[in-house]
């Protein structure tokens, strides 16, 4: 999927909860999503905005060894957008 196709699908796609990550860097995005999605239901989803370069790298491999889906991910200007379900 290009990243146009990615950005439509993440914007039609609902989320349970919001976190505004902008500003803050390594490692604290991840940390602030990791506290947030523990304090979700299983199956949730959590929608992440970070404009840290580093997240790029950081919140997959976060979601990979800690089993949550990164469901999306999109560039929207300096900003990233993720989503992801917990586990």
């Amino acid at each position: 999927m290009d990243t146009a196709c990615r950005f439509a699908y993440h914007h039609r796609m609902e989320w349970d909860h919001d976190l505004d990550a902008i500003g803050l860097l390594c490692p604290l995005p991840v940390l602030k999503a990791r506290k947030r999605l523990l304090a979700m239901q299983p199956g949730q989803v959590l929608r992440m905005q970070a404009d840290d370069p580093a997240a790029v790298v950081d919140v997959p491999h976060f979601c990979a060894e800690s089993g949550h889906e990164l469901i999306s991910s999109a560039q929207d200007g300096p900003v990233q957008n993720y989503l992801i379900r917990r586990k």
